[in-house]
């Protein structure tokens, strides 16, 4: 994978600057595993780990960018991978079952037409599951190829305008992160942004190279979670 240049638009597996974010991306493909069932549309897939994570099958996954579409598919073949815009998502209506999106609504300049054609595609109980970071406690400035960060209100209130009922928990440090972060005097996040992984001393990239998704959890405590994960479901019933 010596081609994969991390750039931040992506986070990318199997690279060793990359692994504490990409865990905290597992993390929540994990959450939205438990979510999914029937067919499943993981729309911003990126490199695909995820898509191949959630376990289901059919599952398809878009993204935006067509070599990377197709560099998933080499790479993840049980599943299916095309390359579309998520501004004009190309998706028959009540078409699918759930609809992932994580780590996506950030980069999108719109979210409630994505809202809006992914409610139009799910069927009537159907499931959508997003992730995005949390702008209460993410670095400010960190990502430039993010349109918007939002906080969990906003969040919720965006949700609410196209699916019936929504939930927003968070990504959360374990015990060992919650350590490593005291240790620290300061959230690994935030130390990463003020210096670069490769100007951390030797110890700090070392102990990053060895986290795990499951070094992270769930919390219910979402104003000072990590990143947000949200669930939205669609009733089979009209929206006032």
């Amino acid at each position: 994978m010596t081609d994969l240049v991390p750039t931040g638009e992506r986070t990318l597996p199997s690279v060793p600057s990359e692994n504490y974010w990409y865990r905290r991306h597992v993390a929540a493909y994990r959450f939205a595993r438990r979510h999914a069932r029937g067919r499943v549309l993981d729309a911003g897939c990126g490199e695909g780990y995820g898509t191949r994570l959630l376990g289901h099958a059919p599952v398809v996954g878009l993204d935006l960018d067509a070599a990377v579409a197709a560099r998933a598919a080499r790479r993840y073949p049980a599943a299916r991978f095309l390359a579309a815009d998520l501004c004009r998502l190309p998706v028959r209506p009540s078409s699918v079952d759930t609809i992932v999106a994580l780590q996506v609504l950030e980069h999108l300049w719109c979210p409630d037409e994505f809202l809006a054609a992914c409610r139009e595609a799910l069927r009537p109980g159907g499931t959508l599951v997003v992730s995005t970071p949390n702008r209460d406690t993410f670095p400010a400035g960190r990502n430039p190829s993010h349109v918007h960060e939002y906080d969990r209100r906003e969040l919720e209130a965006l949700l609410r305008r196209h699916f019936d009922a929504v939930t927003v928990v968070a990504t959360t440090h374990g015990p060992l992160l919650r350590l490593l972060d005291r240790f620290l005097g300061e959230p690994v996040q935030h130390r990463l942004v003020r210096r670069p992984y490769e100007q951390q001393p030797a110890w700090l990239r070392a102990v990053l190279r060895t986290v795990r998704s499951h070094d992270l959890g769930i919390t219910r405590d979402a104003e000072r979670g990590l990143d947000l994960v949200a669930v939205g479901t669609r009733y089979d019933r009209e929206r006032g």
